[in-house]
């Protein structure tokens, strides 16, 4: 994670964390330790706790523990009351800054008042679901503090979204149920900017790919992209594979899974495991569950059988080992360098969902760029004159 190093190390002389507390709420790998330690290195004390249940590294967590300055909260496989403690508990130690995945801490922080939302400096997001509660919030006038929409900075759609989520998502797929995606047809609910990779990379392995939407305009691009676009019922007779990537719930239920072939394999992409409706899945499975590898769960529907990947969990991360190092360079390096602007600028920001600045979408990316051995053109004075001056033709 070279982006990420050459941060560390500024971090490590300039110090623009000191005397600060964060609390970040994300999935504990390794690169997520790679992110801690910058951090601390820059004067932060650092809470760690895991944005999902299924995604902690145990070696990593247990590793990070013994680190100067890191606290951490997690473990992999904890039930619901053990993740929701372990959020609380960073909530409890009234981090400044805080770094969420989901929006769970944002909101955890904002249920304790005045004792933990009062000090808060101001957070990041780096998921589309977070950034639509965190709206919620806004829009309720409920949202205290400045929040950074780390998801919609340009690196992290590019890199995260695009190649990150469209690789690793297929990928934990395909090592949980070892499918053959060339001659089959994938259904893909939700065709933004995840949706998206995840389209192009099934299609380039052979997989015929069918879209659904509700958006208009997304609707509209996965048509001219080549892909099939059809309601979501239409398509639940069609797939061999359906991988649910919308942040919003229950967008595969009873009426889908009533007219799926026999023997077809659901997995999300998504944050929560509400995309796929998993209460209607066991209402229908009369025929009774059964695990048929150590990931995929068999739902016997009287006679046809639906396979369920990770239970339904974020298939990436839950089944694979989440997006490589070099995507969550970029990403890490954005939360990096979020913390730090909201460091330097506390107290001058308003309350709300904020872009990120395009200075910092810059900056990770022109370190990305030195890293990959990459050199690109610069503008001349009178290039730049040009753009600035309306009056030349």
């Amino acid at each position: 994670m070279p982006v990420l190093a050459r941060l560390r190390e500024r971090f490590a002389g300039d110090r623009p964390l000191e005397g600060l507390r964060v609390g970040a709420c994300l999935h504990v790998t390794a690169e997520t330790a790679c992110l801690a330690r910058a951090l601390a290195a820059g004067g932060a004390e650092v809470g760690l706790c895991s944005a999902n249940p299924l995604s902690t590294q145990d070696d990593v967590a247990a590793a990070l523990a013994r680190e100067p300055g890191i606290d951490v909260h997690a473990r992999r496989g904890e039930d619901v009351d053990a993740y929701l403690g372990h959020v609380e508990a960073v909530a409890a130690s009234r981090p400044r800054i805080a770094l969420d995945d989901g929006g769970d801490l944002i909101a955890a922080l904002h249920a304790g008042g005045d004792d933990t939302v009062g000090g808060l400096v101001g957070a990041t997001e780096e998921t589309t679901t977070g950034l639509l509660r965190l709206r919620r919030m806004e829009a309720e006038g409920a949202l205290r503090c400045p929040v950074l929409a780390l998801n919609e900075a340009l690196a992290e759609r590019t890199l995260n979204d695009r190649y990150g989520t469209g690789q690793s998502a297929l990928d934990g797929i395909l090592r949980a149920a070892n499918l053959l995606l060339a001659g089959h047809t994938l259904v893909l609910l939700g065709y933004g900017f995840a949706g998206r990779g995840i389209a192009q990379r099934a299609r380039g392995a052979g997989a015929a790919v069918v879209v659904c939407e509700v958006d208009p305009l997304r609707a509209l691009e996965a048509r001219m992209e080549g892909y099939e676009v059809m309601p979501a019922l239409a398509a639940a007779e069609r797939g061999d594979l359906f991988v649910t990537v919308t942040g919003s719930r229950s967008v595969l239920g009873a009426e889908h899974f009533e007219r799926m072939k026999d023997g077809a394999v659901l997995a999300n992409a998504g944050h929560f495991d509400v995309e796929i409706d998993l209460a209607d899945l066991r209402a229908l499975a009369s025929g009774g569950v059964r695990a048929v590898l150590p990931l995929v769960d068999q739902y016997d529907l009287g006679g046809r059988r639906l396979n369920l990947i990770a239970s339904g969990r974020v298939v990436n991360l839950a089944a694979g080992e989440g997006h490589p190092a070099a995507v969550m360079d970029v990403s890490f390096a954005l939360q990096a360098l979020a913390a730090e602007h909201l460091a330097a600028n506390r107290g001058e920001l308003p309350a709300g969902v904020l872009d990120v600045p395009r200075a910092i979408d810059d900056e990770v990316a022109r370190l990305k760029l030195a890293a990959l051995g990459v050199e690109i053109d610069t503008l001349t004075d009178a290039q730049r004159e040009y753009l600035r001056d309306w009056r030349g033709g």
